[in-house]
C-alpha cells in the first residue's frame, strides 16, 4: 500500500480489532456482572460474600473498560524486523492471547516517548493515530532511522511530519475537562512520568508546560507498574480549589485508574469542609512551622493541677483531691504517649485510685473488694470530682479547641507567645465562627495531639466489641463450610455481614483521617505553607510524592520560592528531585514573552525557555478613558470572544478576569453585552451552566490558578496590582492571570491604570 487513503484503510482495520475486542470484554463483564446480580441474596453467608465480591471485581472493570472508549489507539512502533506494535490507553490481548494493543505504561511503550533518531534502539518508525471518535482521520510518522525502508514509505504517502499531533491538540477549543496527553507526551516529561516511586519528585515548570498532566500521568504509570502496593495504600491528589478538581477528575480514569482520592487541604478532614477565607496575613502566620507549639500549648495547658480541689464526703468520711496526687496521675498518664483524650483515661483511673487510697487510710479494717468496687464508683459519679478531673484534664474536639484559641486574644497570645499584638489582632475572631481554609491543618494537628473524640470513644469500643462477635462468627462460619482460604475469607465475609463490602480503598482511604497512602500528588505546591505540609507528610510516611508547582505563580505569603528551602527541610537533602519543564505548550508565542518579559521585571523566577506556536495577533490591547468606558470595552470584548470561542455543543473557554473590587459591575456590563449579541436564549444557557464548567466566566486571579481558556481579559491589571498583599504576590497574580489563554489575551484598561504599572 503506498497512498495515503490506503494507509488510513490499513490502520482503521488495525483499529477495529481493538474497539471490537473492547466491545467484547466489555460484553463479558457485563454478564458476568449480570448473571451475578441475578444470583440475589439466596444462600449461606459464604455464597453471598463470593458473589459480592465477583460483583464488585466485575463493576470496577466496567468501569475501566468505559472509560478508555475515546482514544483508545494513538500510536504504533515499527522495529527493524518489520514487527508492529500498537500503543493505547490500555493493554489488550486477543481470545488466543496474542497482543493486539501495549498498556502506554508498559516498558514496552516507552520508546514511543523517549526514542530519537540518536538514541533509537531497534525502532524505526513512530506513527501518531488520530481518531474521530473510532474512526481514523489522520497519520503523522516520524523517522527514528533514515535509512530504513520506513522513511521512504511514509515519504512517498505523505504521512511523514514533525509535532503535528502535538499542535493539534493545543490548538483544540478547550472543555470544562482537561484532557490527558497520553499520545503527545513528550521525552522530558516521560522521564519525569516513569522515575523511581521510593523518592519525591518535584516539578517545577512555567504556565503551560505540562506540570499538572505529568502529575497525573505519573500517578497512573506508578498505580501501573506498583498495582499490588497501591491498591491497598491507594493515592492521594491535592489540588488548589474544587474546581480544579473538578477539572482533572478525568484525566485518570482515561488512562485506566479509577481508585484516587481528590481534596483540597480545605476538605483533607473527613467530615470538615472550611468555606471561609482568612486574609492574607492570617493566612501566612497561621501556616507558620511554629503554629504546631502553639497547637501543643493549647493541649497541654489543659493537663494542669486546678487551684480550687474537693474535698468529697463518702460513706460519711471526707476525701480530699491533693496536688501531689493529680501532678502523680499527670505524670502516669503522659508517660503513655498517648493522644490527649486517650491518655485521660490512665489520668482518671490514677486519681481515682489515688483518692480510694487515701479513704481507705481512714478506715479502721481492710475493705473487701465489692466496698472497694463501691467506692471507686462513687468517686467516679460525684459531682464535685468529675468537675475537677475535667478542670485538671480537659476532654476537648479539635474543633472546640481550635474555636477557643483564637475567640480569646488572651490565651492565643499565651499559646503562641511570638505574636505581636497586631497580629493576635488579625487572627482573633468571634466565637463560632465558621472554620477557614488556613485552619484545617490546625484542626489536624490538634486532632493528631487529641486523639479520638472522647464522644464517639465509648461508641466505638462497642463497635469493636461487636466486630470481634462478628468476626468469630466468620471463622467458624467458614470453617464449618470447609473453607479456611481462597477467594473468601473471613474479613470478607465480615465487610458482608457489615455492609462494606463494596467500599474500595478510595472509599475507606477518604473517610479515614488517620489513612496512611502510598503516593501523594500536589498540585500548586508552591502555595503550600509549613503547616499544610505537616499534615500531608503525615499521610504518606514512606515519603513518596509528585510535587508540581511554579514559584513565580506564589500568590500566598507563606508559599515556597524556592523548591531546595522548602524540600530540604522536609525529605532532607538526598532525598528528593527537582525536575525543571522549560517549554510551554498552552501559550502562543506572543502571550509567553510579554507575559515573561512582565514577571522577569517583576524580580520572579521564569523557567520557561521558549513556546512551541505562534498565534498572529494573539496579544490585544484596549485603553478606556473611564471607568464606564472601560466596562463598556469589557462587555463588548467578552462578547466578541464568545462568539468566537464558545460554541453550543460545550466546547470553548473565555474567562475575564477582573480586581475583586470591580467584580460586580464588570460582571453586569459583560452579561449585558452577551445578552444584546449573542441573545436571551443562549444566556439563559450559559447562566444554567455549573460554575466548574461555565464557558464564560467572571472571577478574580485565585479562581483560574490551574486552568486554561481559550481566551482571557485581563481587566484593569494596576488595580489588581494594587490588591494583593505585597509586590512579589501582586506580580505572580498577573502573571498567573496573562498566561491562562490558549489563543488570544486581550488587557483592557483605563488610561488611569496604563499610567500606573507597565506591562
Amino acid at each position: 500500500m503506498s497512498s495515503y487513503a490506503a494507509q488510513l484503510e490499513e490502520e482503521q482495520r488495525a483499529v477495529s480489532r481493538a474497539y471490537n475486542r473492547l466491545d467484547t470484554l466489555r460484553s463479558e463483564a457485563k454478564a458476568r456482572l449480570d448473571a451475578v446480580r441475578a444470583a440475589g441474596s439466596h444462600g449461606s453467608p459464604t455464597q453471598r460474600t463470593e458473589r459480592d465480591s465477583f460483583a464488585t471485581m466485575y463493576e470496577d472493570r466496567l468501569v475501566q473498560l468505559r472509560a478508555v472508549e475515546d482514544r483508545l489507539v494513538f500510536g504504533r512502533l515499527d522495529d527493524t524486523d518489520g514487527n508492529r506494535r500498537y500503543i493505547g490507553r490500555i493493554g489488550l490481548s486477543d481470545e488466543r492471547h496474542e497482543p493486539l494493543l501495549t498498556d502506554w505504561r508498559a516498558e514496552a511503550a516507552r520508546p514511543f516517548y523517549e526514542a530519537t533518531p540518536s538514541h533509537h534502539g531497534d525502532i524505526v518508525m513512530r506513527r501518531h493515530i488520530t481518531l474521530n471518535f473510532r474512526e481514523v482521520v489522520a497519520l503523522e510518522d516520524e523517522v527514528l532511522d533514515v535509512t530504513a525502508e520506513s522513511a521512504r514509505r511514509a515519504h512517498d504517502t505523505g504521512t511523514l511530519t514533525g509535532e503535528g499531533a502535538l499542535l493539534a491538540s493545543l490548538t483544540s477549543r478547550r472543555t470544562g475537562k482537561m484532557t490527558d496527553i497520553v499520545a503527545t507526551i513528550q521525552a522530558e516529561q516521560d522521564h519525569i512520568i516513569r522515575s523511581d516511586i521510593g523518592r519525591a519528585v518535584v516539578v517545577q515548570g512555567g504556565p503551560g508546560t505540562g506540570k499538572t498532566a505529568v502529575a497525573l500521568h505519573r500517578a497512573a504509570y506508578l498505580l501501573y507498574t506498583h498495582r499490588r502496593t497501591l491498591s491497598r495504600s491507594g493515592v492521594l491528589v491535592v489540588g488548589p480549589s474544587a474546581a480544579f478538581l473538578h477539572y482533572i477528575d478525568q484525566v485518570l480514569p482515561s488512562l485506566g485508574e479509577t481508585g484516587v482520592v481528590s481534596r483540597t487541604i480545605a476538605d483533607l478532614v473527613p467530615g470538615v469542609t472550611a468555606t471561609a477565607i482568612d486574609t492574607p496575613k492570617a493566612a501566612r502566620l497561621k501556616g507558620e512551622a511554629r503554629m504546631a507549639e502553639a497547637i501543643h500549648n493549647a493541649v497541654s495547658a489543659r493537663e494542669r493541677v486546678p487551684d480550687n480541689l474537693p474535698v468529697v464526703q463518702i460513706n460519711g468520711i471526707q476525701v480530699p483531691m491533693l496536688a501531689v496526687d493529680v501532678e502523680q496521675a499527670l505524670a502516669d498518664a503522659r508517660r503513655t504517649r498517648q493522644p490527649h483524650n486517650k491518655a485521660r483515661e490512665t489520668f482518671v483511673k490514677s486519681m481515682l485510685t489515688a483518692m480510694r487510697i487515701r479513704y481507705e487510710e481512714q478506715l479502721d479494717y481492710t475493705p473487701d473488694p465489692e466496698e472497694i468496687a463501691r467506692t471507686t464508683s462513687l468517686l467516679r459519679m460525684n459531682e464535685k470530682v468529675r468537675v475537677a478531673l475535667n478542670l485538671a484534664w480537659l476532654p476537648m474536639t479539635g474543633t472546640w479547641l481550635i474555636d477557643d484559641m483564637f475567640s480569646k486574644p488572651a490565651r492565643l497570645q499565651r499559646f503562641a507567645p511570638w505574636l505581636a499584638q497586631d497580629e493576635v489582632r488579625e487572627l482573633v475572631r468571634e466565637k463560632g465562627s465558621p472554620l477557614t481554609r488556613s485552619d484545617v491543618p490546625l484542626l489536624d494537628e490538634a486532632l493528631e495531639l487529641l486523639g479520638e473524640d472522647p464522644r464517639l470513644a465509648a461508641q466505638r469500643r462497642r463497635n469493636e466489641a461487636k466486630q470481634a462477635a462478628d468476626m468469630q462468627f466468620a471463622q467458624d462460619t467458614l470453617a464449618q463450610a470447609g473453607i479456611g482460604t481462597g477467594i473468601v475469607t473471613s474479613q470478607m465475609l465480615l465487610d458482608n455481614i457489615n455492609g462494606e463490602d463494596g467500599a474500595s480503598t478510595a472509599e475507606r482511604a477518604g473517610s479515614d483521617r488517620e489513612w496512611t497512602y502510598g503516593h501523594i500528588v500536589v498540585d500548586e505546591a508552591q502555595e503550600l505553607t509549613a503547616m499544610d505540609w505537616r499534615m500531608l507528610m503525615r499521610r504518606c510516611p514512606s515519603r513518596s510524592f509528585t510535587i508540581v508547582g511554579d514559584v513565580a505563580q506564589t500568590s500566598a505569603l507563606g508559599g515556597t520560592r524556592s523548591w531546595p528551602d522548602t524540600m530540604n527541610r522536609l525529605f532532607g537533602t538526598e532525598n528528593w528531585d527537582l525536575n525543571e519543564l522549560t517549554i510551554d505548550y498552552r501559550n502562543p508565542q506572543e502571550v509567553s514573552s510579554l507575559a515573561c518579559d512582565f514577571a522577569s521585571r517583576q524580580g520572579l523566577y521564569i523557567s520557561t525557555v521558549h513556546a512551541v506556536r505562534a498565534v498572529p495577533d494573539s496579544v490585544r490591547r484596549l485603553v478606556a478613558g473611564s471607568r464606564p468606558a472601560l466596562f463598556d470595552a469589557v462587555g463588548a470584548e467578552a462578547a466578541e470572544l464568545a462568539k468566537r470561542f464558545i460554541s453550543q455543543d460545550g466546547t470553548g473557554r473565555v474567562a475575564v478576569i477582573a480586581p475583586r473590587a470591580l467584580l460586580e459591575p464588570v460582571r453586569q456590563s459583560v452579561h449585558a453585552a452577551l445578552t444584546r449579541e449573542l441573545g436571551e436564549r443562549e444566556v439563559r444557557r450559559l447562566d444554567e451552566q455549573d460554575s466548574w464548567d461555565s464557558q464564560i466566566v467572571v472571577c478574580d486571579t485565585e479562581s483560574v490558578k490551574g486552568l486554561e481558556y481559550d481566551a482571557v481579559i485581563v481587566t484593569e491589571p494596576a488595580a489588581i496590582d494594587q490588591e494583593s498583599p505585597s509586590r512579589l504576590t501582586s506580580a505572580a497574580d498577573l502573571y498567573v492571570a496573562m498566561t491562562r489563554p490558549t489563543q488570544q489575551l486581550v488587557i483592557v484598561r483605563t488610561s488611569l491604570d496604563e499610567r500606573e504599572l507597565e506591562i
